[in-house]
Formats: C-alpha cells, structure tokens, sequence
C-alpha cells in the first residue's frame, strides 16, 4: 500500500513531511517546538513578540519585502504561538513552493529584529491585547489556565502584559530564539502537488544549509492544583459566563483518543451534544455550551463553558451536573456509542479537507511522536472504543471539575 507521507530528514536534524495531493495549491508550515510556556521570568510575551518581529526584516530583506514576497503573487504568509509551539505557515500557488520555504527560511533564521520595527509591534500587541479584554469569552479561558496551571510555565498569557512587553528588547529575542528555535524542534510539513523528488530538492537548498541545534532546556511538568470555585465580577457584562474544567491526559498518553471521543459526546460541535440537548433544545437556558479537551506535550485540560443569564447560572450548572453523572455511570448502548464513533470520524475526515487545517496538524503530530498516523489508523484506533472506556475516562477526569464565574 503507498504512504500518505513522505518523511525526509536534512542532516541539521529538521524533520520534513509531504503530503502529496492533486492541487494548484501548495500548503506548508514550519512548526517549531517553542511557545510561551518556553519564555523565563522577565521575559512574558516574548514568544510572541518574536512571532510577529519575525516578519520585519531579515538580513537580505525589509520588512515590506517580506509581506510583498508572497503576497504579490497571491499567496500569503502568516504566524502564530501556542503555549507550546510556534508555527510559521504559507499558502502559495504550486509554481511558488520554492519561494514559500526559501521565505519561511529567511525569517525564520535569518531575521534581524530591528529596534524601530520592535517598538512599533508593540503597539500592535497593545491594541492586540486591548482587543482580549473586551472578549470576555476568550479571556475568561486563559484566567482559568492561569489558575489550573497556577505556579506553572502555563499559567500566563500567551500575549504577555503591557508593562512586561514594554521592557522587552532585542536581546530577549535572540536568548529566546537561541534557546528555543534549534533544529532538533523543528518539522517542516507541506501538502500540494509536489514529487518527494522536487520536495527533497527545494528543501536541501534552502533549509538544507542551516546549522544543527538542540535543545538543552527540559520543560518542567506542572504540579497539581487544588479544586477551586472562584468568581470574579464584571458588572458591565449582559451575561454569567463560566467555565468548569480540569487537568487531562497528556499528547502520549494512550487513553487521550477515548477522551477526545468522551468530550465529544458531551459537548462536542454537534447540536445532538448531550450538554447542548439538555441546556439549549430542551430547557432554553442557553445559547452557547461547549466542551473542549486541549492535550499538550506533558498535561492537558478539559474544558466546560457556557454563558447564560444570572438567574439561570444555577439551573445550569445543575443540569451539566446531571450529564456528568450520565457520562459517569451510564455505560452507552452499542447504538449509542456507534452513532458517537460514526460522528467523531465524520468530523476527523471533513477536517482533513481543509488541507491547511491538516497541514497544520500533521507538523504538530510529527513534532510531538516522530509518525503521522494514516486516516485508517485513526479511524481503526476509534472503532475499537469500548463503553467501558469512555466511563472510565469520564470518571477519571470529571470529579475534580474546578469552576470560573464571571458575573
């Protein structure tokens, strides 16, 4: 049977993967294993600072040959940070791919972060920020990391705070990028209409050349927190918003598949979801529930948000618990849970036609265990979910559910 990818490796250690579809688009992406949980005391927001300075100057290019690079052709190229990663990505008509990885090289590890370029970023960041805090449906799910991972590299924004931003400068960039962005943590992937032949060569000529770097920094694992059940007040706001969650299973561990599928079935996309049955079809309390699993490299959360008006905020909360206590002890009929398999594989596979979306997860999967899985593998790894396995799940991370109010 053919692979889906193709996996090259330049002697510098970076990590290539093609994808090989029949398109006149090219989709690539460096991802580089840095993000903000990555950045030292004094230096909150850099990582993504550097993010957006990568993009104002190389030392063959100006910051608007940069933009216009791509952009006058009609492609683009854009950036962004995770607590975890920092991903530079391009989307390009076929005959530009040569252009794409030659431009993400050049700002990648040649950019020069000008001084006049970096003070008016922040700027941008401010406004960046500024824009944060009037979305207090966003915000309230960093407030709630902040006190999930509380003495923890996690526990801060990605976008930092105004007064650390201030004082940061070209010298906290360059310790962060030679700290953080060595070749052992990078993965270039790409999906187009490109021969592994061509892929090879484009890459070798312009990534091919850099120096090989490791990392020497462990991350350390956050340490448990406590339950907790905190309210803040925002008078201003129309409605209660809160968010309920706890730690989950990391990217390696094997049981994450059957908590992705669990979260799912809880309250997943889907309008079938039970929280959403049970709170919006069939009692009106709200417009907006979700539920979310976030996995990362050595933790991961899980996430509960709704929003509704105050005097509902109760009736809410005890009809999620009542869902909670289904999940825990209802072991799903065999329809049940063949209806929840056949939902999460149709999601999975529409996915997977956005192939920027799907560029962009293959980077990451590689970067975290060295292997994409093929579509039948993972398709075969969720039919294989037994009801045992989701109750097990459930009652594993569900009891210690901590809460954060916004009223």
């Amino acid at each position: 049977m053919k692979e889906e990818f193709f996996v090259h490796t330049l002697p510098n250690g970076i990590r290539c993967v093609l994808k090989t579809v029949r398109s006149a688009v090219c989709y690539c992406s460096m991802t580089i294993g840095a993000g903000s949980r990555d950045e030292r005391v004094g230096e909150l927001g850099v990582a993504h600072l550097l993010e957006h300075t990568l993009f104002k100057g190389t030392e063959k290019r100006k910051a608007w040959q940069v933009n216009c690079r791509l952009e006058n052709r009609g492609g683009e190229i854009n950036a962004f940070t995770t607590k975890e990663e920092t991903v530079v990505h391009a989307t390009v008509m076929r005959r530009d791919f040569g252009k794409a990885v030659e431009l993400i090289d050049d700002i990648i590890f040649h950019s020069t972060f000008p001084f006049a370029e970096i003070e008016k970023e922040k700027e941008v960041i401010y406004d960046e920020i500024n824009m944060y805090k009037d979305s207090p449906e966003e915000r309230i799910y960093d407030d709630f990391e902040d006190l999930l991972f509380a003495g923890s590299e996690l526990g801060h924004n990605i976008l930092g705070r105004k007064q650390t931003i201030s004082k940061l400068q070209n010298y906290h960039i360059q310790s962060f990028v030679e700290r953080n962005y060595t070749t052992d943590r990078m993965v270039f992937a790409v999906i187009g209409n490109i021969s592994p032949k061509i892929f090879v060569a484009v890459v070798e000529r312009y990534l091919g050349g850099e120096k090989a770097t490791s990392r020497e920094v462990e991350r350390s694992v956050p340490e448990v927190v406590g339950r907790f059940d905190v309210t803040k007040s925002h008078p201003s706001h129309h409605q209660v918003r809160c968010v309920m969650g706890a730690r989950a299973y990391s990217l390696n561990d094997k049981r994450r598949l059957a908590l992705i599928l669990m979260t799912n079935i809880l309250g997943g996309p889907s309008a079938t979801s039970r929280l959403n049955v049970a709170l919006r079809e069939r009692n009106a309390l709200t417009y907006c529930v979700e539920a979310l699993y976030t996995p990362l490299s050595d933790s991961g959360m899980l996430t509960i948000y709704f929003s509704c008006e105050k005097e509902k905020l109760e009736q809410c909360r005890s009809v999620i618990a009542n869902e909670i206590e289904r999940m825990m002890n209802e072991p799903m009929t065999a329809r049940g849970l063949a209806v929840a398999k056949r939902q999460l594989i149709g999601q999975f596979a529409i996915s997977a036609e956005n192939n920027e979306a799907y560029m962009l997860g293959v980077g990451k999967s590689y970067l975290v265990f060295g292997v994409v899985d093929s579509t039948e593998e993972v398709y075969r790894k969720v039919e294989e979910i037994r009801p045992e396995d989701i109750m097990a799940v459930a009652r594993d991370v569900l009891p210690s559910l901590s809460m954060l109010t916004y009223i």
